[in-house]
């Protein structure tokens, strides 16, 4: 990767930068207890512990689709051991699917989005300018790039960390 002079960065860069700033959102939520991870405030279907499980595995999902490599999840499954219904994504979940992912450990959940996304940091950094223009996929219009993609997945995850950091804030201020 070029050096960059005088505070000039590039697409590569900024992506780079970008996959690292939800793992430090995530790492700076209050501490929870398990009760708290898996509430669901307001009634929402989505708890926490939910938000930060599908942020990790909606990167982990694409990543190794693009990659062709194996999920990092594969590494982390037996220690949440939520089954079958771990291994989705989450996308379309019914309520009682989103209540059914429960985790009681805050730092598991930190440490699966983390590997996650400096699996994602890693992809992105060995990538060119180039390749960030490449059409990925057809199936909408107009076709989609590999680094519109990037850039979704990177957003899906920190607006779902944003919303635990919300959730966790307003939890912490009711007790």
């Amino acid at each position: 990767m070029a050096e960059s002079t005088m505070g000039l960065m590039n697409s590569i860069e900024i992506l780079t930068d970008l996959a690292h700033r939800p793992v430090d959102a995530a790492n700076n939520l209050p501490a929870l207890s398990a009760d708290q991870l898996n509430a669901h405030p307001g009634g929402h279907p989505n708890s926490i512990a939910w938000l930060l499980w599908h942020s990790g595995r909606e990167v982990d999902v694409q990543l190794s689709d693009l990659t062709g490599d194996a999920q990092v999840w594969t590494k982390f499954r037996d220690r949440f051991a939520l089954g079958e219904p771990g291994d989705a994504v989450g996308l379309g979940h019914t309520p009682e699917q989103a209540a059914g992912i429960k985790v009681d450990d805050q730092q598991l959940l930190v440490d699966y989005l983390e590997a996650t996304l400096s699996a994602l940091g890693r992809y992105v950094s060995e990538l060119s300018e180039t390749g960030l223009g490449e059409v990925i996929d057809e199936n909408w219009t107009p076709p989609v790039t590999r680094g519109v993609r990037l850039a979704s997945i990177i957003d899906d995850a920190a607006v779902h960390v944003g919303q635990a950091a919300y959730a966790a804030g307003a939890l912490n201020h009711s007790h």
